[in-house]
């Protein structure tokens, strides 16, 4: 944890990479593929499997309550109001990159050693794909805050949109694994989800502030239980318990302190566990081919993402530069990409180069975010 801060701030690397990119970078340096394969009995000895349970439980519930206050951000009644413009602008940040994201795979599924042993040319497509379109929504919390655009009109509408396409990104995978079980686990989910969600709404209301935070945790927990044992994955139910509840009902400075202590003490371990799962399975040339396939769709993301934003922005008349730095904010993927493609790897859908290519996009694509939208929001007189 030491380390990746001082390198943050003694490098100044905001510039080029946020803290999160450098977390993220740590936690791969000290996975097995490095430095297990460099110092095995090191590894071994300080991430045994009683200390990766540890911090994998750590990491896990941080997450869900990060992408739980991220929730309480999302105000529902600007999304209705503006669902017109959130669901096209939405749909094209997603469709376009998710299209060239497939035609690049399909490129590279000419050569043998990106499908897994259970998998197809189909799955692996659709499932790059969806790892070039998606946005990670934690993360974009975290660098609306460094730019200065959180609770600002541009961010309430950066967050619309990417938790449109946050959602989207585990029906995919559902249609990826194709289970007909699961399906019908789904539905019930989201019934139930439906019924509770407006008695819950209505009781925070009545409660006392101390009594709401409680219940919210309470709250918090079911949902994530109930959305993981659906097969949508407890992020996802993490991130719906937060965005049914009104936000406003919540004390800002309490909302605003959660958040601070939840980056500080107990987000970097899951920005640091997450490279320590990292699994690199290769060598010799095949280097080669997994940098040009993570070259390849990186192009294939930034690509279709700024294309799609241009595309929403010509349609609904945006004002100039707004399309190029709703499209760069966007970028940012680690975090819910890497959990992405980790069930797909666990499922043996991919392989362990595919998931290598699309490790490597991830981290290079969330380190363009903060620079590239520095140049083009300086062209915004007001945001």
């Amino acid at each position: 944890m030491a380390v990746p801060y001082a390198v943050w701030r003694l490098a100044r690397t905001d510039r080029f990479a946020p803290l999160v990119v450098v977390q993220i970078i740590g936690g791969i340096l000290l996975g097995p593929g490095l430095l297990g394969a460099v110092f095995p009995d090191a590894y071994g000895a300080v991430f045994n499997p009683q200390v990766m349970a540890a911090l994998n439980g750590i990491a896990w519930w941080s997450v869900m309550l990060f992408v739980f206050a991220a929730g309480l951000e999302l105000d529902l009644g600007q999304v209705w109001a503006n669902r017109g413009e959130t669901v096209i602008t939405a749909t094209a940040a997603l469709l376009v990159p998710l299209v060239f994201g497939a035609a690049a795979a399909a490129f590279v599924l000419r050569w043998p050693g990106w499908v897994g042993p259970s998998g197809s040319p189909a799955q692996v497509m659709a499932g790059i794909g969806m790892a070039c379109a998606v946005t990670a929504l934690p993360i974009l919390v975290l660098l609306m805050e460094q730019l200065g655009l959180f609770r600002r009109p541009l961010g309430d509408r950066l967050l619309r949109y990417a938790s449109f396409d946050d959602v989207a990104i585990w029906g995919v995978l559902a249609l990826i694994l194709v289970d007909w079980h699961r399906v019908g686990r789904q539905a019930l989910f989201l019934a139930g989800f439906a019924l509770l969600a407006r008695g819950m709404r209505r009781a925070m209301v009545r409660l006392a502030e101390n009594d709401r935070w409680a219940i919210a945790v309470v709250w918090l927990a079911a949902t994530g239980f109930a959305a993981d044992w659906a097969g949508l994955h407890f992020m996802v139910g993490a991130f719906l318990a937060g965005a049914v509840l009104d936000g406003r009902v919540f004390a800002i400075e309490r909302r605003d302190a959660l958040r601070q202590v939840l980056l500080l003490a107990l987000m970097p371990v899951f920005f640091l566990s997450t490279g320590l799962r990292t699994q690199w399975g290769f060598g010799g040339n095949a280097v080669f081919a997994v940098l040009g396939a993570a070259s390849l769709f990186l192009a294939a993301s930034v690509a279709g993402k700024l294309l799609g934003v241009r595309l929403a922005g010509r349609l609904l008349g945006w004002a100039p530069g707004e399309a190029a730095v709703i499209g760069w904010m966007l970028q940012t993927k680690a975090l819910i990409m890497i959990i992405f493609v980790n069930v797909l790897l666990d499922r043996q859908i991919i392989t362990a180069e595919t998931f290598t290519a699309l490790l490597l996009m991830a981290v290079a694509s969330t380190a363009l975010t903060v620079p590239m939208t520095r140049r083009h929001l300086a062209q915004l007189s007001q945001y």
